[in-house]
C-alpha cells in the first residue's frame, strides 16, 4: 500500500455492488477504502468519522440522495471530493450534482479499473463527467417547469387527487388544476400522471 494512498468512502445501498467495488478498488496500490455506508445519513456520519479524500456516492440511497450527501460533506469534511455513481443518468440530476460541487458523475456500468482512474482524477482536483450523460443533459436542457408546477406534479405522481394536492400545497383546487394543466402542456403529455413520469425520467422532479 502506498504511503500516500487516496482514502475512499463508498456509499451504496446495494450491498453486493458496494462490496464488489470495495474489493476491486482494494487491489489498487494507491487506493484505500476507509469506510462503507448503505444510506445517506450513514454516509455523512462515515465521512465525518473517517475524513476520506474522495466519497463515491450512489445517487439514490435511503435517507438522503448522493447529491444531498455531497453537499453536506463539502461543508463538514473540507478537502473531500465527491463523485456520483448512478444507474439513472438523468439530466436534471447531473445539473444538480454539478451545482452542488460534485467532481465526478459516472454510470454504474463503468469498469473498476476506470472507476479507479476517475477517483484519481477527482482527487487531483479535476472533474470527470461521463460523455454520454453529459450529451443527454445538453440535449434535454433545463426544466421547463416552475417550482410550483414541479411540486404539484410530485404530489400527482404519488397518486394524490386534486383536492388532496390542494390541501397539501395550500392552494385552491382551481389553482392546482391550472398548474397541472400547464405542466402537462409543457411536457406534451397525455395527462398529469404521464407528465409526472416524464418529468421524473428527465430528472426534473
Amino acid at each position: 500500500m502506498s504511503e500516500r494512498a487516496i482514502r475512499v468512502l463508498l456509499a451504496d445501498d446495494e450491498h453486493l455492488i458496494r462490496g464488489a467495488m470495495a474489493a476491486l478498488l482494494s487491489l489498487e496500490d494507491d487506493l484505500l477504502v476507509v469506510a462503507e455506508a448503505a444510506s445517506g445519513p450513514e454516509a455523512r456520519a462515515m465521512g465525518r468519522a473517517h475524513r476520506p479524500d474522495v466519497a463515491v456516492l450512489d445517487l439514490q440511497m435511503p435517507g438522503a440522495d448522493g447529491v444531498s450527501v455531497a453537499t453536506s460533506l463539502r461543508d463538514e469534511v473540507p478537502g473531500c471530493q465527491a463523485m456520483i455513481v448512478t444507474s439513472h443518468g438523468r439530466p436534471g440530476h447531473l445539473k444538480r450534482a454539478l451545482e452542488a460541487g460534485v467532481r465526478g458523475f459516472v454510470p454504474k456500468t463503468v469498469s473498476a479499473q476506470r472507476l479507479a482512474e476517475i477517483i484519481r482524477t477527482v482527487h487531483g482536483g479535476n472533474r470527470y463527467v461521463d460523455p454520454e450523460l453529459a450529451a443527454d443533459a445538453i440535449s434535454a436542457g433545463d426544466s421547463p417547469l416552475t417550482v410550483r408546477e414541479a411540486e404539484v406534479l410530485e404530489f400527482a405522481e404519488a397518486g394524490a387527487s386534486v383536492a388532496e394536492i390542494a390541501e397539501r400545497a395550500a392552494l385552491s383546487p382551481g389553482t392546482v388544476r391550472n398548474y397541472l394543466s400547464s405542466a402537462t402542456a409543457k411536457l406534451a403529455a397525455e395527462n398529469r400522471h404521464a407528465a409526472a413520469r416524464l418529468a421524473r425520467e428527465r430528472g426534473w422532479l
